[in-house]
């Protein structure tokens, strides 16, 4: 078999499959991108005499005093002593795991975790326990199972999201207790949740206060902060592992330095915009209302809603129908979500008034409910 017929084939399938995907623009409005504070219309800081690309690796020539400033100010909006940034989520997640956790290592991941949490965990070729979603009983069982058949050498690790990017439903707080109680180096994937929540928008952990409890958290910029990259939150030793030791960090061009004109002044708004904050958490409590009034159940009441309908079509031909109805809601398919349980999934922003939000509940309930 041609390398061309093994490609075609593969394409036949997942046309066959209806999970063929393509590349669509953005067309009505936004229920479908993580610009869950509205920021995508901020303007941008004056232009500043900065070089135009970084050019080579931070510890090349790649560095920049602004990065210093930026990661300074991300340390202490988390309470952290210290932050890292990287050029996207996905590298910060697959390259923080792969470094810290070794072979030989155990360590539990959320079966819903995303997908760069899986493939770095592959990368650190540890041993894996995969618990039922917020299953603490599953995941007790496997964490006193490794407890008790670890080497002394060997670490114990735990990675959790803190609000699950396909469901819309938040870590188990109770999860706290369990890292207590067997000293598990705990990693929260803080992508849904930095810029809103917490009385500045630090997220999730520091808005339980359990800053102390994790190992690392990871945040990105590219969905509520509306700006590239994305950065370690962690103690100082550990940053300097991570400049020594991970690849993902190492051997990656830097962010232009511009790009750190803009996180110093998406910094300033986010820590202030309380309203913004506010108005997700209000806009997400009326829509799901608004759903219920139409017969849609939703899985979760954050400002991810997650409508499973089952078979890919399903959610392939809703889609089709809220975009032509003039909202941008997208489906979602395996392998993205588990094998019957393709969905609508609608991101609530801060910026939806009442009636857009009224509008497009009505148009899920139409479609779903002909």
């Amino acid at each position: 078999m041609s390398l061309t017929d093994r490609w075609t084939g593969q394409l036949e399938e997942l046309r066959r499959l209806g999970r063929f995907r393509g590349l669509t623009p953005p067309r009505g409005i936004d229920f479908s991108s993580n610009d869950y504070l509205g920021y995508r219309n901020l303007p941008l800081p004056p232009e500043a005499e900065l070089p135009r690309t970084g050019t080579a690796s931070r510890l090349l020539r790649g560095h920049h005093v602004v990065w210093d400033e930026v990661e300074s100010k991300l340390a202490q909006w988390h309470g952290a002593e210290a932050a890292l940034m990287f050029s996207s989520g996905y590298t910060a997640n697959e390259g923080l795991l792969s470094t810290v956790i070794e072979p030989g290592d155990c360590v539990a991941s959320d079966e819903f975790n995303h997908a760069s949490i899986i493939d770095g965990l592959k990368l650190a070729k540890a041993e894996r326990f995969i618990f039922r979603h917020n299953d603490l009983n599953h995941l007790e069982e496997g964490l006193r199972e490794a407890s008790q058949a670890r080497p002394p050498q060997r670490q114990l690790f735990l990675v959790t999201e803190s609000l699950y990017g396909m469901e819309g439903d938040f870590v188990a707080p109770e999860i706290a207790g369990l890292v207590k109680k067997y000293e598990v180096n705990w990693i929260v994937d803080e992508a849904h949740t930095t810029g809103c929540l917490g009385r500045t928008g630090a997220g999730f952990v520091d808005h339980k206060g359990w800053r102390d409890q994790v190992l690392a958290t990871v945040h990105t910029g590219g969905k509520a902060l509306g700006v590239h990259g994305a950065y370690v939150a962690c103690s100082r030793l550990l940053r300097d592992i991570l400049v020594n030791r991970c690849r993902h960090f190492i051997f990656t061009t830097a962010l232009p330095p511009r790009v750190g004109t803009w996180w110093l002044d998406v910094l300033g708004w986010v820590e202030a915009d309380k309203l913004a904050r506010r108005k997700i958490h209000e806009n997400a409590s009326h829509f799901h209302a608004a759903l219920e009034r139409h017969g849609v159940k939703s899985s979760a009441r954050s400002y991810i809603v997650s409508i499973v309908l089952g078979e890919d079509a399903s959610a392939t031909n809703a889609a089709k129908a809220l975009q032509e109805a003039g909202f941008d809601i997208r489906a979602i398919r395996p392998p993205t979500v588990p094998e019957g349980t393709a969905r609508l999934r609608v991101s609530i922003h801060a910026d939806h008034d009442d009636q857009t939000l009224d509008s497009a509940a009505e148009a899920i309930g139409r479609v779903l409910h002909p």
